[in-house]
């Protein structure tokens, strides 16, 4: 087998080294000698309020990533899928901009299954605006959103430049978005990758410790977040693209 990573060049993904295949190997996620896809990912992206207009865009984006780095991605807003028969073909869900009350209990349960038996999750942007209902899923997203100010450049700033979601990155990133306050109740377990600079843009409310993206063990699976992806030139951002990509790939572990 081939042992290679990753970068983006031109606007594609091309490998050059050594990090992304050498990790999913070591996970035991590896391409079969048939050309099998080295893990599979559901993007959910239910909404119940808030509705982004960027969701066909990550979609797009996050199949792409699929397509260049061997992981097949099926894409729903059926929230019937989340049966144990169904998650069972997934390593990994993605809830892309999720917003609101979107499961019924039998739903709930399934996936909680699902994170039980070693599944990963993967939350973008608004996936911390949904389910405020559910106690087990807020301790799984890590925090829930509580308010934003107008989309604005800012500055994050990389703590964990070591984690595979976060290594391409310069340690001081600047970008615009939608830039999240959340609820002074994070979880205390979760790992934080990234925190946002309040002096650099208006309107944040959180302080000096406020984090952007994190991730954490949960239940037996594992959990990735971030806030980032309100926008649709989120999506073909090359730097955010590694950022998905790396988040996807750790929580697919096994």
């Amino acid at each position: 087998m081939k042992v290679s990573t990753w970068r983006l060049e031109s606007g594609g993904l091309v490998y050059l080294g050594f990090a992304l295949a050498f990790w999913i190997c070591m996970s035991g996620a590896v391409r079969g000698e048939s050309g099998d896809p080295a893990f599979s990912v559901l993007v959910f992206s239910k909404t119940a309020a808030y509705r982004h207009d960027s969701i066909p865009s990550g979609i797009a984006a996050i199949r792409a990533l699929g397509e260049q780095n061997n992981f097949h991605v099926d894409a729903s807003e059926d929230a019937t899928v989340f049966n144990d028969g169904n998650l069972a073909q997934y390593h990994v869900v993605v809830f892309l901009s999720t917003t609101g009350d979107i499961f019924n209990p039998v739903e709930q349960a399934a996936f909680e299954r699902f994170i039980r038996r070693g599944g990963g999750f993967v939350g973008i942007h608004s996936a911390s605006d949904t389910e405020y209902d559910w106690p087990w899923y807020g301790g799984l997203v890590g925090a829930y959103f509580r308010r934003h100010p107008v989309i604005q450049p800012a500055i994050l700033k990389v703590t964990d430049p070591s984690h595979l979601s976060t290594r391409h990155l310069p340690i001081e990133w600047k970008r615009t978005d939608e830039w999240y306050d959340f609820r002074d109740d994070l979880d205390p377990d979760i790992s934080v990758l990234m925190r946002i600079d309040e002096k650099t843009y208006r309107g944040g409310r959180m302080g000096a410790v406020h984090p952007m993206a994190w991730y954490h063990a949960y239940d037996g699976g594992r959990a990735w977040y971030t806030a980032v992806g309100h926008t649709h030139e989120s999506y073909s951002e090359p730097l955010v693209l590694e950022h998905l990509l790396g988040g996807i790939a750790w929580a697919a572990a096994k």
